[in-house]
């Protein structure tokens, strides 16, 4: 009894001291690294690895390098590092694992985190990698409360959203607003143009302009590595935390992405990236952000939105209306759409013409006729 007593004392003293001295207080998150694979060799891993276990992180590095400071686990190859990361996960002897590549389920994608470079504020990316869905604009709606839950677990109470301005956006927007209507709490962002609005532009993504920005994940795993290679040519990513999390309903094991081209500044924000999240619960995080956005009906929004029939005016054989002057431009559709909404028009007798504005594809009308095309426009689920 009494030598327990003791070391509980000892521990809690030496907590204590490593507290002083690395700022962290608390039980030290334990993340495992894989160290083999990388382009830039095993050494720049193992960089990573002591830089972040000064910051008060138990790092296991896994390959065949050692330091001080970093528990390393021996492994013969890449291979061997795989499966012994996924040991170490499965019997609960690490809190999460960051590693080059990872075969997450459908329906888990990660979450990166980035350094935008006009303002050098963090921004986080939903998502990276993985598959949300197999559908890509349910993927991109799941994808938004990803980026929620990651950002709520490193302490952002109230992160903004944005909706970068790719295939789907609008659609997009539309859903996450019903699911904010419904009683869902979701903060959009403004973009940065004088036009404003969620959906976000090229000068938002340099600028940050949302705490979390929402697109599919290839066009998220393009960025991510744009944000942190800028300054190198492209073949060294040198800031940031890397391409995140995988984040999904029901998936409780903490895998953070780096890639091969990940350099050792990018690779540590990746261990403190995780532990971040370890330290912020994201599992109790993502089960409450998923239990209240299904009350909000996001899996009725899903459904309804997959068994919607668009009118198929594009597939009869409509004559336009009479030409006339149009002026009045209509935004908010999606590409895809674009010719279908102009057709569904011509079906009611308003003349429109298809166009691009400076925000996206756009509806022109008449003046006179604007009202009432704007009113069939939402009545057919064309726009918001």
């Amino acid at each position: 009894m009494a030598n327990n007593i003791e070391k509980m004392i000892a521990t809690t003293f030496m907590e204590m001291a490593e507290g002083l001295e690395t700022g962290s207080f608390g039980k030290k998150p334990k993340i495992a690294l894989t160290g083999m694979g990388s382009e830039h060799g095993e050494a720049n891993a193992m960089e990573a690895a002591v830089a972040a276990a000064k910051e008060g992180i138990d790092v296991y590095y896994i390959g065949t390098l050692e330091a001080e400071g970093v528990t390393t686990v021996k492994v013969a190859n890449d291979e061997e590092g795989h499966k012994k990361m996924e040991e170490l996960l499965k019997n609960k002897e690490v809190d999460g694992a960051v590693t080059m590549h990872f075969p997450f389920p459908i329906g888990v994608s990660t979450v990166g985190r980035a350094i935008t470079p006009a303002k050098g504020k963090e921004m986080y990316v939903a998502t990276t990698t993985g598959t949300s869905s197999a559908d890509r604009i349910e993927g991109m709606i799941k994808n938004a409360i990803y980026g929620i839950i990651a950002a709520k677990a490193c302490g952002n109470a109230n992160p903004t959203v944005g909706i970068l301005n790719v295939d789907g956006a609008r659609q997009t927007e539309i859903a996450l607003k019903q699911l904010k209507e419904n009683g869902y709490d979701i903060t959009f962002a403004e973009s940065a143009r004088a036009d404003g609005g969620c959906v976000m532009r090229g000068n938002d993504v340099l600028q940050g302009s949302p705490d979390i920005m929402v697109c599919d994940s290839l066009s998220g795993n393009i960025l991510i590595k744009m944000l942190s290679s800028y300054t190198t040519g492209g073949s060294f990513e040198a800031s940031g935390y890397g391409y995140g999390p995988g984040i999904g309903e029901g998936y409780d094991q903490l895998v953070m992405i780096v890639s091969r081209a990940s350099g050792a500044p990018l690779i540590a924000g990746a261990i403190r990236y995780a532990a971040q999240l370890v330290r912020g619960k994201i599992f109790e995080v993502a089960k409450k952000e998923f239990e209240a956005a299904n009350n909000a009906g996001l899996k009725d929004i899903l459904a309804a939105r997959k068994a919607a029939d668009k009118p198929a005016a594009a597939q009869e054989e409509i004559t336009a209306p009479p030409k006339e002057v149009v002026t009045s431009q209509i935004a908010g559709i999606e590409i895809m759409d674009l010719e279908d909404g102009v057709k569904a028009l011509w079906k009611i007798g308003i003349y429109a013409e298809s166009g691009m504005g400076c925000t996206g594809p756009i509806i022109l009308v008449s003046d006179a006729n604007l009202a009432k095309a704007e009113e069939e426009l939402k009545k057919a689920g064309y726009i918001n």
